[in-house]
């Protein structure tokens, strides 16, 4: 027997025996499991697609370049743009195609300026902005 004799005949002894019936019934659960769930990972759909000699379009999208600097003062692609004519320099730039608008501030500039900034830019329906910063040094 695997506990041994409930009997008090003498010393105690411990028991040295191991019983793995209960480790051998887990994994053959486990084995049955695995199994039968193997084939379900593999759910392919036989398709023969086509074939087409196209070359791969490039969509890489135009990237304006607006900067403010430590006055305030906003350039958009390297030019000074006056405080009344960035609305409509955004507007056009916008109409022309969904461009990436990169935000480059000053660390002095105020905060108010470049929020007015991404609103104008947000009238102009420019929604792919990224904001341009210097990694750290270490």
């Amino acid at each position: 027997m695997a506990f041994g004799s409930f009997e008090n005949s003498g010393a105690s002894q411990p028991m040295a025996e191991i019983n793995t019936t209960p480790l051998v019934d887990v994994m053959l659960v486990l084995l049955v499991i695995f199994i039968i769930t193997a084939p379900l990972f593999h759910e392919a759909v036989p398709i023969d697609l086509p074939r087409v000699d196209a070359s791969r379009l490039d969509d890489r999208p135009r990237i304006v370049s607006v900067a403010i600097d430590a006055a305030g003062q906003v350039f958009v692609d390297g030019r000074e743009v006056a405080r009344g004519e960035l609305p409509a320099r955004l507007a056009a730039i916008g109409a022309a195609g969904q461009p990436e608008l990169h935000l480059r501030a000053d660390r002095g500039t105020r905060y108010e300026r470049v929020t007015e900034v991404l609103a104008e830019a947000q009238r102009a329906g420019l929604v792919r902005i990224a904001f341009v910063t210097e990694p750290a040094a270490r």
